[in-house]
């Protein structure tokens, strides 16, 4: 069975929903975070899928999809309605997101441009992608501040334990001397 039907029955067929193609993409190039350990989760495949519900009124979303390194089975991870498009850059009119729009958009159909040097750019998509972004670096700072606390009181512990070892060896040479007397 393919990836693309496969994607099709394990994610938008129990959501009564019914896909209407993906494509695989791969980043430009690698994120790297150097200072943070983040534990991510290895290499994965990604695949935007398109993709309209089965119930009246009819709805149509962009939907991202991973699969992980090591499994068989695809996880949903981001979905946007196709109303949050605003501009779609260097898609083939004939192709199957601008019919797409045009069947399923009824108010605002985003500006298409034909573009062959990018593949999809909507503004309200790079917003969702900002504010991922965003997201992201606010918790890296909130891990690195606790981090940086605990590092604090482990700091703290340790020189009251090094007091206290200083006051015990003072004692016992203390108790020592009296003893030899």
């Amino acid at each position: 069975m393919s990836a693309k039907s496969t994607i099709g029955k394990e994610i938008f067929a129990p959501h009564d929903e019914r896909m209407l193609g993906a494509v695989q993409v791969k980043r430009r190039t690698k994120k790297k975070i150097p200072f943070l350990a983040t534990g991510g989760q290895g290499e994965y495949l990604t695949y935007i899928c398109l993709s309209v519900t089965n119930k009246k009124p009819t709805q149509a979303s962009i939907t991202k999809v991973k699969q992980f390194e090591g499994s068989t089975s695809f996880v949903r991870r981001s979905q946007w309605m196709l109303e949050q498009l605003c501009q779609v850059n260097g898609i083939d009119p004939n192709r199957i997101l601008h019919h797409t729009c045009q069947r399923y958009l009824t108010d605002k159909k985003p500006e298409f441009i034909n573009c062959q040097s990018k593949i999809l750019g909507g503004n309200s998509i790079l917003h969702s992608a900002a504010d991922s972004v965003t997201s992201a670096v606010q918790k890296a700072s909130q891990a690195l501040n606790e981090r940086g606390e605990r590092l604090g009181r482990a700091e703290e512990k340790t020189e009251e334990l090094r007091n206290t070892a200083q006051q015990f060896a003072e004692t016992a040479h203390k108790l020592a001397m009296k003893h030899k007397c």
